[in-house]
């Protein structure tokens, strides 16, 4: 993590962030935005021909395996060829909530929601190469208590409305350039993300898009939506 900007107060979420603040400041370089896929809700048995698809259709960094309501032993029977997929195409495999069952499946890491443990204990059992994510919604002191807790990259959003969770928090993309001009820490913007929207995203200073919906209900199918994502991001690249 980096140090806060000299000058800058410890930042306070009843405060309006001001939307123009990454402007006061040179932008440090980093890589440009990338993809972070994450499961639909339910998973059928053609699902991994899916993902290949997926996958293959673009630069793709992430997939997460995210499936509610499911016991662990369950989401491994449905997660180990979907893990050799992403392993066979060097995308990272992620698993949701669950640091135990990251743990058994050998994952690449785990995305921790603010109930679903502390990135510390994530560290302890996952070890030193494991990508831990936070959900951090829209609140700026929960980003940087990610980062102090070791935590690989933090969440904002809801950035758009969705469907694929219930949401309270609806972040302005200012956050994103707030923490990108402040930190080295990638953040990624969720929540109703679409080729037709994300530009804004990728502008503020978005490091992944993780999505959803846009990839798996869209009616051109999931090839399709990938290419229509790669095309934004390599526009705004």
């Amino acid at each position: 993590m980096q140090q806060e900007m000299p000058g800058e107060d410890i930042p306070n979420d009843e405060i309006d962030l001001d939307p123009g603040f990454a402007d006061r400041f040179d932008r440090q370089f980093r890589p440009a935005c990338q993809l972070y896929l994450i499961s639909p809700p339910a998973i059928d048995a053609g699902f991994g021909d899916r993902l290949i698809r997926a996958i293959e259709a673009g630069p793709v960094a992430a997939f997460q395996l995210r499936l509610k309501g499911m016991d662990d032993h369950a989401i491994a029977r449905i997660a180990e060829p979907l893990q050799r997929i992403c392993g066979d195409r060097d995308v990272s495999f992620i698993i949701n909530d669950s640091i135990g069952l990251a743990k058994r499946l050998g994952a690449d890491g785990v995305h921790l929601g603010q109930d679903d443990g502390d990135p510390r204990e994530a560290r302890i059992a996952l070890g030193p190469n494991a990508q831990i994510g936070v959900t951090c919604h829209d609140s700026r002191h929960l980003a940087m208590d990610a980062g102090e807790a070791g935590a690989d990259y933090v969440a904002f959003g809801a950035f758009y409305p969705t469907t694929t969770k219930e949401v309270r928090h609806h972040p302005d993309p200012s956050i994103l350039g707030w923490w990108t001009t402040l930190f080295e820490l990638p953040c990624v913007a969720i929540g109703g993300i679409t080729p037709a929207n994300a530009a804004p995203l990728i502008e503020a200073g978005a490091d992944f898009l993780a999505v959803c919906n846009a990839v798996w209900n869209a009616g051109e199918g999931e090839t399709a939506a990938v290419q229509a994502f790669a095309a934004v991001l390599g526009k705004t690249a």
